[in-house]
């Protein structure tokens, strides 16, 4: 007769192994983490100084990372770029601002000629053109300024030998054509005008260097020549005060907030007193 086997009991204390396997896991797992994770002081003290100083200057951060692909990597900090808002230089920011003054005189010495349609001036990228209409400046088919002319011209000259920026004077006519004896054609009579005004800003003070004349005839016209009016609006003289080039002349940018402080500055920073009007 086969011996019967005592009944197994439940062992209440098995709990323990699965336990203990995890205390052990838990504890590698967290050995693990502060290997990972531990920081070298002295790395970490260059990181903190790198983001500090990105921070105030715009510059941009990147991590290198080393062969075994450990986070411990040092911080390389390329050469300072402007950031997106910070594009414009100083240089441009006064330049713009002494423009807009320049801008501003032209319109108080020219402002009956302004009031009375037969002069426009205009602020672009470019420089500050004013576009002026043959009859506030010479008698028909002549290139020699009206006495009153001059007087105005003057004025404008006097303007110009305040600033260093280059000047360029184009004379346009209609599609009329002259032939004459001092014109055989509006591109004679265009660039005789342009070069009359140009003369007359160089005896007036203007260095010869900044300045240039374009004669242009009846090209480029900025109203039909069907009509009169738009031929009398054709027949005219540009003076253009064209921007300097100061993208290089300032190797640091200027954040967003400090732009404005400088434009208010340059603003309140008047270029010269303007001359009277007589």
């Amino acid at each position: 007769m086969p011996r019967k086997l005592p009944d197994d009991h439940d062992n209440h204390d098995r709990w323990l192994v699965s336990y203990a396997d995890f205390i052990t896991l838990l504890f590698a797992f967290f050995v693990v983490m502060y290997a990972i994770s531990s920081l070298n002081e002295g790395k970490y003290r260059v990181l903190s100084t790198s983001l500090v100083n990105a921070f105030r200057s715009g510059t941009n951060i990147s991590l290198s990372t080393n062969p075994s692909g450990s986070a411990n990597t040092l911080i390389q900090v390329p050469e300072t770029k402007p950031i997106a808002k910070s594009v414009q230089s100083e240089a441009a920011v006064r330049e713009q601002a002494k423009l807009g003054k320049l801008a501003a005189d032209m319109r108080r010495i020219l402002e009956p000629l302004v009031k009375g349609g037969q002069v426009k001036i205009s602020q672009n990228p470019k420089g500050i053109e004013i576009e002026i209409k043959d009859s506030a400046l010479f008698q028909t088919g002549q290139a020699q300024p009206s006495d009153n002319s001059v007087q105005v011209l003057t004025q404008v000259a006097t303007l110009l030998t305040r600033v260093d920026n280059s000047v360029s004077v184009e004379g346009f006519t209609d599609n009329v054509p002259i032939k004459t004896a001092n014109f055989p054609s509006n591109w004679e009579l265009s660039a005789a005008r342009a070069g009359s005004v140009v003369r007359l800003f160089q005896e007036n003070g203007v260095a010869p260097d900044r300045l240039v004349a374009v004669g242009r005839a009846e090209n480029m016209p900025v109203a039909s020549n069907d009509a009169s009016d738009g031929r009398a609006r054709n027949r005219r003289v540009s003076i253009t005060v064209l921007t300097n080039d100061v993208s290089s002349a300032s190797g640091q940018s200027v954040p967003v907030e400090q732009m404005r402080a400088l434009k208010d500055f340059a603003a309140s920073a008047p270029l010269s007193a303007a001359p009277p009007a007589q």
